[in-house]
């Protein structure tokens, strides 16, 4: 039996099979055929990032923010830099406060920017207030030993 990864698509939500042997850094989704990982994390609506915790097998790691916070806007060049650094062994998606206030209350989150990092469909920690990349980075490291 060989080892598989399953990968949410950021733009149309569709689940995606990726062999482990495969080289993740290619791949495209099977539904809409845009690329899986572009080091450019997607902003989401609340369906795609419930279906990104729940169906993925990589941890995901998601910015909560807002277009009018300061901070969020200065954090997100350094969040895609992260993207890039992390990608494929964790996917780095957005979430829109304003826009998906219900999912940010139920995360509970009382202030942007946030990050949450969710594996196997849980939260694993959370970090509050803007970050550079090598902190966002690093942060990822630290509550995830396995990621190189």
């Amino acid at each position: 039996m060989t080892q598989e990864n399953l990968v949410v698509c950021s733009k149309c939500g569709g689940v995606n099979r990726i062999p482990a042997a495969r080289r993740a850094e290619n791949a495209k989704c099977g539904k809409c055929k845009t690329k899986l990982f572009s080091g450019h994390p997607e902003d989401i609506d609340g369906e795609i990032f419930d279906r990104h915790v729940a169906r993925s097998s990589l941890p995901v790691l998601v910015d909560i923010w807002a277009p009018w916070c300061g901070p969020c806007r200065t954090m997100a060049p350094a969040y895609e830099a992260a993207a890039r650094e992390l990608e494929p062994h964790v996917r780095l998606i957005k979430l829109n406060s304003d826009n998906e206030q219900a999912v940010s209350a139920r995360l509970g989150v009382r202030g942007v920017p946030t990050m949450i990092l969710f594996y196997n469909g849980r939260e694993i920690a959370r970090a509050s207030g803007a970050m550079t990349s090598g902190q966002i980075v690093r942060w990822v490291r630290d509550h995830l030993p396995s990621v190189a």
